[in-house]
Parts: structure tokens; C-alpha cells; sequence
């Protein structure tokens, strides 16, 4: 995300859709999903409601679509350790542990984004809870493979364990109650993956 101060010369290079997204990324980051108004966002934008209106049909709309970006990305950090670790899965684990370590000093500012969008949507059958859902079933399912190709003893409980401790840093961060947590995250990533076998 680009600073406050060079908003304006980049928000008005981008596409209409995607100036919407990136004023809702920013505001529902600062501001969360419920405060933040359409009226808020088009304002960010630059634009209309009318226009968010025709490229999101609804706000509800326009936040599953935020956190379908915000997966992706995740995604994307799936696919990098395969790639640069190709049949190495204690070195793509690694990886995935250390791309979480790298958001620690963002989300120490503004907390995750799908923490803090469940915690604002109670209603699991909202269109940005389903896509947060389907997000973690695919994590867990891709780590899982990780844990089996590595020769873990338990697959499924080695990546419910390191899932805890990813998702668990990324709240101690943003607390603030660990110091070094982006150390004592990878060591005790470590400390699993390197049990006995």
C-alpha cells in the first residue's frame, strides 16, 4: 500500500476498479469493515457511489472481493516456496513461516485482515466469511501436504500446530503482549518440523 503522501498521483493512474479496492483496503484496514461507508470509500477513490455501485453491487460485496486480494496473496506465498524450494517441504515451510514474520511490523499496526473481518462479521453466512473459510480450508490443506511430503509423523496435527503458531504471532503482534516474535515463530516452527521421525 502506498503511503498517504504519494496516495494522489497513484490513485489517479489506476482504474476505476481498482481505485475503489485500494481506498477499501485502506480505510477497512484503518478504520474496519463496519465504519467504514460507501460514501467513505468513493470519497478515498475519487469516484462515486454510483460508480462503486456498478462494479460492487453491494458493500458486503465489495469486502469479499478485498478479501479474495488478501488470499490471493497468501496464495501467492504457497506457490513462491514451492517454487524456489521445489521438493524441499521442511525448506517450503520455512518459507511460509518467514513470509508471515515479514507482515509481523505491518499487521503490529493494523492486525490481520482476516482476525480482525471475522471478529466484525458474526454471521457466517456473509459472502466475506465464506471467502475467508474456503481461504483457511485451502491453507490448511496445502500445509498439510507440506507436512506429509516432509515425513512428518502426523501430518494434519504438525500443520494445526504451526497454523496455531502463524495465526498466533500475528495476534501477539498486533497486541503486543511477545516480544521477538517473529524469532520465537520460526524456532518453534522449527522445533516441529525437525521432530523425530
Amino acid at each position: 500500500m502506498a503511503s498517504t503522501a504519494s496516495r494522489p498521483g497513484r490513485v489517479a493512474k489506476l482504474p476505476p476498479r481498482e481505485r475503489i479496492l485500494d481506498a477499501a483496503e485502506e480505510l477497512f484496514q484503518d478504520e474496519g469493515i463496519q465504519r467504514v461507508s460507501v460514501q467513505a470509500i468513493a470519497e478515498r477513490a475519487e469516484t462515486t457511489k454510483m460508480a462503486i455501485y456498478r462494479h460492487f453491487e453491494t458493500k458486503d460485496a465489495l469486502v469479499a472481493e478485498w478479501l479474495r486480494i488478501v488470499a490471493a496473496d497468501y496464495q501467492a506465498a504457497f506457490d513462491r516456496a514451492e517454487s524456489d524450494h521445489p521438493d524441499r517441504p521442511r525448506e517450503q515451510i520455512l518459507a511460509l513461516a518467514r513470509f508471515i514474520v515479514e507482515g509481523l511490523p505491518a499487521i503490529s499496526h493494523r492486525g490481520c485482515s482476516f482476525i480482525n473481518s471475522i471478529a466484525e462479521l458474526p454471521d457466517r453466512s456473509h459472502p466475506a466469511r465464506q471467502v475467508i473459510e474456503e481461504h483457511k480450508a485451502r491453507q490448511t490443506r496445502r500445509l498439510t501436504g507440506m507436512c506429509a511430503a516432509a515425513e512428518l509423523p502426523d501430518p494434519e496435527q504438525a500443520a494445526a500446530e504451526i497454523t496455531f503458531l502463524l495465526e498466533g504471532a500475528q495476534v501477539s503482534a498486533q497486541n503486543g503482549s511477545i516480544d521477538q516474535a517473529g524469532d520465537r515463530l520460526m524456532r518453534a516452527v522449527e522445533r516441529i518440523i525437525d521432530q523425530p521421525r
